[in-house]
């Protein structure tokens, strides 16, 4: 029989969502529109408030019951029950086009066989529009689905400065925003500060952005403060409970909610997912021993699995939270928790050992970048393996993970990973293990700015390596030994190293150790003013790189390339080093190096372009963000560089535009970092151009205009700049490519470099 509509119920983030919905049922050829996703995510409320928008456009408006689809009307009985309230006019216009729009909710579970079969015949009325709500498809001919994930959730906090911790930024993310509606309904003298901002980033990525999570969660904000709260979240969501006392039974509680998600599973599907639940958010399907089977076809359409990305062509999933927590659960209840995480843990231990070959060639960027999509199992793997005892297969993952650790900036894990595994292993880990190691944990000292802290690490690596014997591996730490030396202000001591571990590892062919060791022995000669020695070196190392395919390790050395050209005065050749080094950085999605990388780019674009202020202030401001994730420390006389260079450029430039630009650069992700530098017009492609005085083919707007281009700034910045229309200025910038003769911005930049 037709039911009434729940209470109205306010929206959060579901703009697009609606406008879409509301778009589909007004078309008079849609028959059937099913909301999907999984329990919780807000189905019911978007179809009900829908309705309320729409139903006036139609003759007639009804809730139907998904259980008993036997007791629902035809559409011809339907006249008496009316849920429109529109004035006479609408009526008369909605009865003319005697449509009908019924809303047929929670098809789930059992109601779905029933409620599919009876909507074949009910929607073959070209009348009906039917609005379903459902987990999955219907499967009934003609359907439009509409499917309605969880809401955005802020981005993972990687270091102090993250935007993850602003209010302002966070208050933007639509699960923040419902949860502080929500908690302000609980307390109304809650609101997002600055002390608890990073507290509810966490809360809404637990909760992986469910509304009803969410709205649970806000509700406990009466007893717990976000801190505490998301302590408690933390592996157990399904603690969560308190729902309106007249909502559905499996809307209480997120254990409910769980439960009744997972209902009508068979066996296969369930014991996958107890598997699945040991694997933290974000492995991919090929990583977990997965194929395109059944079962994992089962869980995705149920909402039991998600798929949260993709990296390389290839699926990243998750099992989403109540879900997880429920299925780890009843995995230990049980007793198969032990064998499920034990399996996760060799299998991410394979996963490591197997990708070494690829780290070393030309398949380096496509591995560190699957190592580092599955970099949260990875750790998890070695948590297990610690519980475990299992010193040397601990070693082993944490010797492999060397460079992912170091390209994605996570120093500081990788240290401590060195440091405990080496602790916890004592005697039993064999003295050359021990001695890789330290030797490891050396290298990330240094790329944390501690190169005292890394020479003490390298000299004890190097007293375990001397009773292994093991040449090679002695060698390897020499060579970094030496880095370590340079980098603490000893270039003859590094030069005596280096020299000695260059030509142990060239006797023993190993390539890669000696193109390394060659970049190393270059800055140091050229440290010690030696600059032909030095350019032969590095020669010599660019050349290995390119040789054995080693991106990383080329970058770090063109990056002396660059130093040595703008020592020689050669501007146009620093530039094209550090071009190509951004272009390799990027690829293999560095974040260790790139910070300094992105400072040398935008001091020597401070010189060769000064009309790239704006744009260097993004730069510089991108790279200072980046270098906090990392928790990295720099010398002093670059800190003061890269100081001096902001004081410059914020007297030069107007303060709201230095602020702005600084506003950008910090929000700039890895890949938009690289762009931005890439971007910029280079030295050698800035042709002649006469002073802006002498230019008769422009006009004076036309000049201001151009020169505004050249900075970098965008159509909307320069109509705001000058106080004229966009379009205007749309023109003005056809008109100047024209005469110029420039087919791009960035040519206009360079047309006019020299008018600065």
């Amino acid at each position: 029989m037709p039911q009434t509509l729940a209470p109205a119920a306010e929206l959060v983030g579901r703009e697009l969502e609606t406008a879409l919905l509301h778009e589909r049922l007004r078309d008079p050829l849609v028959r059937l529109v099913t909301v999907t996703g999984r329990a919780g995510v807000g189905k019911s409320r978007l179809a009900a408030e829908a309705v309320r928008k729409v139903g006036g456009e139609f003759a007639r408006t009804a809730v139907l019951d998904a259980t008993a689809p036997g007791d629902w009307p035809a559409p011809s009985e339907l006249s008496q029950h009316s849920e429109s309230s529109e004035s006479s006019e609408q009526s008369e216009a909605s009865e003319a086009s005697g449509r009908v729009l019924l809303l047929l909710d929670d098809c789930d579970h059992e109601a779905r066989p029933a409620a599919a079969e009876a909507l074949e015949e009910l929607t073959a009325d070209p009348r009906v529009l039917v609005l379903a709500t459902s987990v999955e498809p219907l499967g009934v001919y003609g359907e439009l689905l509409l499917p309605l994930a969880p809401l955005p959730v802020p981005g993972p906090r990687r270091g102090p400065a993250s935007a993850a911790a602003d209010p302002h930024a966070l208050q933007e993310v639509a699960s923040v925003a419902l949860f502080v509606r929500r908690a302000r309904e609980a307390d109304p003298a809650f609101a997002l500060t600055l002390e608890n901002a990073a507290a509810v980033a966490e809360i809404c990525r637990l909760l992986g952005g469910l509304p009803l999570a969410l709205e649970l969660a806000a509700r406990r904000l009466r007893l717990f403060p976000p801190h505490l709260l998301a302590s408690r979240l933390r592996g157990r969501t399904t603690m969560l409970s308190g729902g309106p006392a007249n909502a559905p039974a499996r809307h209480r509680s997120l254990a409910a909610l769980a439960e009744w998600s997972c209902r009508g599973l068979d066996g296969t599907d369930r014991a996958l997912l107890g598997q699945l639940s040991v694997y933290e958010p974000g492995f991919g399907l090929w990583a977990a021993g997965l194929s395109a089977e059944a079962a994992v076809e089962t869980l995705l359409d149920r909402g039991l699995l998600a798929v949260v990305g993709e990296e390389q062509g290839e699926l990243r999933l998750a099992v989403p939270e109540p879900v997880r927590s429920h299925a780890r659960a009843e995995l230990a209840a049980s007793g198969g928790e032990a064998a499920a995480l034990d399996a996760h843990a060799e299998r991410y231990r394979s996963l490591v050992s197997g990708a070494q070959p690829g780290l070393r060639g030309t398949e380096q960027a496509r591995v560190l970048r699957e190592l580092a999509a599955e970099g949260a199992n990875v750790i998890a793997a070695l948590r297990r393996l610690r519980e475990r005892g299992d010193a040397e297969a601990a070693a082993a993952v944490v010797l492999g993970y060397r460079l992912p650790w170091l390209a994605q900036g996570r120093l500081r894990e990788g240290l401590e990973w060195c440091d405990h595994t080496a602790e916890a292993g004592g005697a039993a880990l064999p003295e050359a293990v021990r001695a890789r190691l330290a030797d490891l944990s050396g290298v990330l000292a240094l790329a944390l700015g501690d190169p005292q802290e890394a020479v003490r690490r390298h000299r004890h690596a190097l007293t375990l390596g001397k009773n292994v014997g093991d040449r090679r591996q002695n060698a390897l730490a020499s060579a970094r030994l030496g880095a370590a030396l340079l980098e603490s202000g000893d270039p003859a001591g590094a030069r005596a190293v280096l020299v000695t571990a260059l030509s142990a590892l060239e006797s023993m062919g190993v390539t890669g150790g000696a193109a390394s060791a060659a970049a190393s022995l270059a800055a140091a000669l050229r440290a010690d003013g030696d600059r032909r020695k030095a350019q032969e070196t590095l020669e010599r190392s660019v050349e290995a790189f390119r040789r054995i395919r080693d991106g990383r390790g080329l970058a770090g050395a063109l990056r002396t390339v660059a130093a040595l050209a703008l020592e020689g005065d050669e501007p146009d050749r620093a530039d094209r080093a550090l071009r190509e080094s951004l272009r390799l950085y990027g690829a293999v999605g560095e974040r260790t190096e790139l910070p300094g990388l992105l400072e040398e780019f935008s001091l020597l674009l401070m010189r060769t372009a000064p009309a790239q202020r704006p744009r260097t202030v993004r730069l510089l401001a991108a790279a200072d963000t980046l270098r906090a994730e990392t928790g990295a420390q720099v010398p002093d006389e670059w800190r003061s560089a890269a100081e001096r260079a902001r004081t410059e450029l914020s007297a030069r430039l107007d303060w709201t535009d230095f602020a702005v630009a600084w506003a950008e650069g910090v929000r700039m992700t890895v890949p938009e970092a690289v762009a931005e530098a890439l971007s910029a017009p280079a030295p050698s492609h800035r042709p002649s151009a006469a002073p802006a005085s002498e230019d008769r083919s422009l006009t004076p707007r036309q000049v201001q205009v151009a020169l505004l281009v050249s900075e970098g700034m965008t159509n909307r910045q320069i109509a705001a700049k000058l106080d004229i229309s966009e379009w205007t200025v749309v023109n003005h910038v056809r008109q100047v490519m024209r005469r110029l003769g420039c087919s791009s911005r960035v040519q206009v930049a360079g047309a006019v470099g020299r008018w600065a």
